[in-house]
């Protein structure tokens, strides 16, 4: 039996963290629930093929519409990841787990673009710019924008 995962409403539920790894992609996850929210109209202050999507696609080699095709062909995350493994740049499992570990690990404070920007985000949710990932302050933003509705 196909087991369909379930199309989360992120006008009232956070997309999934981006540490969550799907066959060992850090964002992958997050970056399906918000295909699917995308596609179901209840994506809310979510960006879809943003530039956090996009950092997975760009190291698979994918862009956003055949991500969006998959997603809406898939009825669930395994068979997701299972593509995401099968298609695009091919990837090693090594190479997977050094690129989904030092996309964890980075901050936006490294980027002298976004440093202000960030430092003032990490700021506002208590979090210690200097310290905080780009993770950090999205797991962070998510908890403050949903703990009205607890």
């Amino acid at each position: 039996m196909k087991t369909t995962s379930p199309v989360r409403d992120l006008t009232i539920q956070a997309p999934h963290s981006p540490r969550e790894r799907l066959a060992g992609f850090v964002i992958a996850s997050r970056t399906i629930d918000k295909c699917r929210a995308c596609e179901a109209g209840t994506l809310g202050e979510y960006h879809y093929d943003c530039p956090l999507d996009n950092m997975l696609f760009s190291f698979k080699g994918i862009t956003g519409d055949q991500f969006t095709t998959v997603v809406e062909g898939l009825a669930n995350n395994a068979e997701i990841g299972d593509w995401l493994l099968a298609n695009g740049t091919p990837k090693t499992a090594a190479e997977i787990k050094t690129w989904s570990d030092a996309t964890e690990a980075a901050s936006l404070r490294d980027d002298p673009a976004k440093r202000a920007f960030f430092t003032e985000a990490c700021t506002k949710l208590g979090l210690d710019p200097e310290k905080a990932t780009m993770f950090d302050w999205l797991d962070a933003d998510d908890r403050a924008s949903f703990l009205h509705l607890l």
